[in-house]
């Protein structure tokens, strides 16, 4: 087999949506724009379309670089890409900003044509099924009838799931990791702490900070704190940082002295520079909502009743967010309507990043399950 080689330099592309989409709010836009990638050919048949959707602090990005940053490799690079687990010799595959992100598409920031300025706190609710309908929408543009599979980890996995559900015959495969049907209640409450910590930010003002040409970088360095903590496992941390002093004493003082306290600092700082706050709300709403069984009366195997897809389902032993409790319901439930779906539950230590990590059990299987897709 031929060593996996990088996607090369990629280049965003953008599409304009006339159509108005009715949010589950009830809010309607008549009009919104998508930033996404392509990688691969699309076939003459426009069957070996692969669709990945991005979890919380994911985008369009998936693969490659960009031309102009060196240091710019897409967020699963390791798993898309010529002769990767999802191969673009074979497959052509798609990367899409969500509705209300923060990376092109329209979202908080966004100039509010009605007003002149941007949406700010105005910017409407989005749920997983808004985005489904949206990434339906650009799947149109690109006159894509069917996908050969819908793809995502964490919040993406999601959307691959709830793509089974509305478009059930535009789905053949869906590969769903690290995943759940609906978020525990610790999962809920993890996601009101970091909200919390970015709407009580002194320079959020109530969502409007760019009113003030400011940015609520406090609220959200802590809140991607807390985030990272949770994503990352006991045993990883202990692994990677232990009880380590940055300078070897303590200091008997409060400033950082664990190296745990440095790479936490670090990731919060870096991501407070780079992220939307008011995305950032957005798309933890987003996750809060996700529960397809409560239009069944909690009935999780009622819910996929309509589904046609052959599904993968991937968990991993250390996360303790998303844990494999949680993809062994959706399993049980496929299974219930006698739907064809693999599991498989992965020693790791990573927590709920493996999904993120090149582990080779994980990528062999990932890429047996992709080499078994006709197209």
């Amino acid at each position: 087999m031929q060593e996996p080689k990088s996607m090369g330099v990629v280049t965003p592309q953008y599409v304009q949506i006339v159509k108005p989409l009715q949010l589950k709010s009830g809010y309607v836009l008549d009009s919104y724009h998508l930033v996404y990638e392509t990688y691969g050919q699309l076939n003459a048949a426009r069957s070996n379309a692969v669709l990945i959707c991005h979890a919380l602090s994911g985008n369009h990005h998936v693969a490659g670089i960009y031309a102009d940053k060196e240091k710019s490799s897409g967020w699963w690079d390791n798993m898309v890409g010529p002769g990767k687990p999802i191969d673009t010799d074979r497959f052509f595959v798609i990367g899409v900003n969500n509705l209300g992100g923060c990376h092109g598409s329209t979202g908080p920031a966004s100039i509010d044509t009605r007003t002149g300025k941007p949406y700010g706190a105005s910017f409407p609710m989005v749920t997983v099924e808004d985005w489904v309908e949206t990434q339906a929408q650009l799947a149109d543009h690109l006159g894509i009838e069917q996908f050969a599979a819908v793809v995502g980890g964490s919040l993406g996995g999601m959307q691959a799931l709830q793509w089974t559900l509305d478009y059930p015959e535009r789905v053949r495969h869906a590969v769903v990791v690290a995943a759940a049907a609906k978020l525990t209640a610790q999962n809920i409450a993890f996601n009101d702490v970091a909200r919390q910590a970015i709407m009580t930010d002194q320079e959020f003002y109530g969502g409007n900070f760019y009113a003030y040409d400011t940015l609520p970088r406090r609220g959200l360095r802590l809140a991607r704190m807390l985030g990272h903590i949770t994503y990352l496992s006991d045993d990883s941390m202990a692994a990677k940082f232990g009880r380590s002093l940055r300078k070897g004493e303590l200091s008997f003082g409060f400033d950082v002295e664990f190296e745990i306290e440095s790479y936490l600092r670090y990731q919060g700082d870096k991501f407070a520079d780079l992220f939307d706050a008011n995305t950032y709300l957005l798309m933890t709403k987003a996750l809060d909502y996700f529960n397809p069984a409560d239009s069944y009366n909690g009935d999780l195997s009622a819910a996929f009743r309509v589904a046609m897809a052959n599904f993968l389902i991937v968990s991993f032993t250390s996360d303790w967010r998303f844990s494999p409790e949680r993809s062994r319901e959706i399993v049980k439930a496929l299974l219930d309507n006698k739907i064809n779906v693999s599991y498989a539950e992965v020693t790791t230590t990573h927590g709920h990043d493996s999904f993120l990590m090149e582990a080779p059990y994980y990528h062999q299987l990932v890429r047996a399950y992709m080499d078994n897709i006709s197209i």
